[in-house]
């Protein structure tokens, strides 16, 4: 999938996941990451199948959310996009805010977001069913998930070590996604390969 740049929001899509799984359906560290099928804003089917051989980053957001602001409004998170994607990493970032609750847009309302925001992810998953969210058993936003070139994942948790929503803490707080691909992409262990994740909670 070729890279769409500036990407905080929009990518329309229909998602293939079984609609029985509830949000406890929590995915494990050490095992495969489940698959889900989307349908980009531009009609083109993308599947976390089609990255296998990739490391891909998956980044639940809310753009109401003050835990999610901090990493945008201080453009710490489209550094982290751009850092990331540049090195071949594919990065998700993914809404499952329902119609009607906080952080949910419209594709051209995302759309909007992501060219005013200056995002830099792979794509944006718009997922107001909250399928993939519920597949994934994620709970808060930001909430972080990192997958290995086999598929497995390899982290699962907060975005960093300060439980916070002020901007200022992000540089003095350990990253652990930044953690996890640094050490994975070394051919290492992920020395903290779970943290419990911190911020709003999902809009489902």
């Amino acid at each position: 999938m070729r890279k769409i740049s500036k990407l905080l929001g929009g990518i329309a899509l229909s998602v293939a996941v079984c609609s029985a799984i509830s949000v406890q359906a929590a995915v494990t560290v050490g095992e495969p990451a489940p698959n889900f099928t989307a349908t980009d804003i531009e009609g083109n089917e993308v599947s976390l199948s089609d990255f296998e051989g990739k490391f891909v980053v998956l980044e639940w957001v809310n753009s109401g959310c003050p835990f999610v602001r901090k990493f945008y409004d201080a453009g710490e998170m489209q550094r982290l996009q751009e850092e990331y994607t540049e090195k071949g990493v594919i990065w998700l970032t993914i809404c499952s805010s329902r119609e009607g609750q906080q952080g949910y847009h419209t594709p051209q309302e995302a759309r909007y977001l992501v060219a005013d925001s200056g995002a830099n992810a792979t794509a944006y998953v718009y997922d107001p069913s909250g399928d993939v969210g519920r597949l994934y058993g994620a709970r808060v936003t930001p909430e972080m998930y990192v997958i290995n070139p086999d598929g497995v994942l390899i982290y699962h948790g907060a975005i960093d070590s300060i439980r916070s929503a002020n901007p200022a803490d992000i540089e003095r707080a350990e990253n652990y996604v930044v953690s996890a691909l640094t050490a994975a992409m070394a051919g290492e262990e992920v020395a903290t390969p779970t943290t419990r994740a911190y911020g709003c909670s999902v809009k489902y």
